[in-house]
């Protein structure tokens, strides 16, 4: 199977159109099969409920060439349940989750040309979403929707490797308690937007959100979650009911434990107790994991001892270990590694 002519390596991280895409419908009370189409145009009601209640959910994933060509994506299987959760959550007919991962498999597997080549740095991006699609005027749940799967490749999140970033702590909140930051609902990335706009002409990379109750707990930023390495070596992560379950969080987790060897905490994190730890970072799909260098809190500055020149070496162990076992370069636990194709 020839790849198609792309400058892999110089690819950002962007939308660009491949050859199909999934699609099934929800009518009547039930799925369809679904079908892979080349059309990547979704044409709607003007009245549908995804524009008018903002009814939609979504997941993120990739699928990645392995170095004996095999083509493969990561734990699928946990995405499927989470975005299950997620339309539980918006009152949204779950797409069955043995059906998501054969969906997700299909589509990788019709765009095998757009896999990114092993060493070139990219990916496929999957992006497994559903809305509600007929015309809704009163405020209630959609009662026909639209699961879909769009790939794209992208390039490495970070080009010339992961450097340190600086974040603040905002005074925007990110999910009010018992509210939806616990799913991956639209409607919470559309919240963030106008905060992390904010940060970025501020000249930060991420915001720190604290729990909305009480503003004394760290939670995540906008689109990823924080870790945290004591100076003995231990992984914390933050608690919270209003925290994503990060597929990558909790794969590192597993490794820190499992495979290296080191304690693991999951508990509420004070962000006065921030300044104590030795390495900090985000994680998530996109880059695995962002090293923290600093964080500024309202004119006082936290200083990370890892510092701005590079990933604390606790934490690099970590990003080395996962993204090895997602490359078939280590092996990692049953299950973890799915093989589309090779």
């Amino acid at each position: 199977m020839e790849k198609k002519n792309i400058d892999w390596a110089n690819l950002g991280f962007g939308y660009m159109p491949t050859d199909y895409r999934f699609v099934a419908h929800y009518k009547n009370g039930a799925w369809d099969e679904g079908e892979l189409t080349t059309e990547s145009n979704v044409t709607i009601n003007e009245c549908a409920g995804v524009f008018q209640y903002a009814q939609t959910c979504f997941e993120g994933l990739k699928a990645y060439t392995t170095e004996d060509g095999k083509i493969v994506c990561f734990r699928p299987d946990l995405n499927a349940a989470r975005m299950a959760d997620s339309c539980r959550r918006l009152e949204m007919p779950v797409f069955p989750e043995d059906k998501f991962v054969e969906a997700v498999i299909k589509t990788v597997k019709a765009n095998a040309a757009w896999v990114p080549p092993f060493g070139s740095g990219a990916t496929l991006y999957i992006r497994p979403y559903m809305f509600g699609s007929n015309a809704v005027i009163g405020v209630k749940p959609a009662e026909e929707y639209e699961f879909r799967i769009l790939v794209t490749p992208v390039g490495p999140y970070f080009k010339g490797g992961a450097k340190p970033i600086v974040i603040r702590v905002t005074d925007f909140d990110r999910a009010a308690p018992h509210g939806t930051g616990h799913i991956k609902a639209g409607l919470n990335y559309a919240m963030s937007l106008h905060a992390i706009v904010d940060a970025h002409k501020e000249g930060y990379a991420e915001n720190m959100y604290l729990d909305a109750a009480t503003r004394t707990y760290v939670e995540e930023t906008g689109g990823a979650n924080f870790i945290f390495i004591t100076k003995d070596g231990k992984l914390v992560t933050p608690k919270s009911d209003s925290i994503l379950p990060s597929i990558t969080r909790r794969s590192l987790c597993y490794v820190a434990k499992e495979m290296l060897g080191m304690e693991v905490e999951e508990r509420k994190v004070p962000l006065t107790e921030v300044s104590e730890f030795a390495e900090a970072g985000l994680c998530g799909t996109a880059a695995v994991i962002s090293p923290i260098g600093r964080i500024d809190d309202h004119g006082k500055t936290i200083n990370i001892p890892a510092g701005m020149d590079e990933m604390g070496p606790v934490t690099k162990k970590l990003y080395e270990t996962l993204v090895g076992i997602q490359q078939g370069k280590i092996a990692g636990p049953e299950g973890w590694v799915k093989v589309i194709e090779g």
